[in-house]
């Protein structure tokens, strides 16, 4: 089973301009507070950005990792529906920096945002 399958993370739309992700909050992603734990919304974040930035690598090579990732947590959550949105601030030849926005489904304040950084890497090193 992978992370996506693991968490239940749906790709709804996915471009090199734009990612959707969604996902059903369930238990699993709470902390014992009963308040969604902070590494969901970094996961979803670098989730979305990552397979936006491997739609803009056209070798098949190479592939993008992640090297830096900031999650501001804005909101808590409890319960809902999470929507997870990523578009590029800059694609590169090597490095590429994508902004991530997640809300509840529904919903048009902001729960968290992230700024992720990918590079391009050959496969050969990964």
């Amino acid at each position: 089973m992978n992370l996506l399958e693991n968490l239940g993370i749906e790709v709804t739309d996915k471009s090199k301009t734009r990612v959707i992700l969604k996902m059903k909050l369930e238990d699993k992603h709470m902390q014992p507070y009963k308040i969604m734990h902070g590494g969901i919304s970094t996961v979803l974040a670098e989730t979305a950005a990552s397979i936006g930035a491997n739609l803009n690598i056209d070798d098949d090579d190479s592939v993008a990792v992640g090297v830096d990732i900031m999650t501001h947590h804005l909101n808590p959550v409890k319960d809902g529906v999470l929507v997870t949105e990523a578009t590029p601030v800059r694609v590169g030849n090597s490095i590429q920096t994508w902004t991530v926005t997640t809300h509840l489904d529904g919903h048009a304040i902001a729960t968290s945002l992230s700024t992720v950084t990918l590079k391009k890497v050959a496969l050969k090193t990964v």
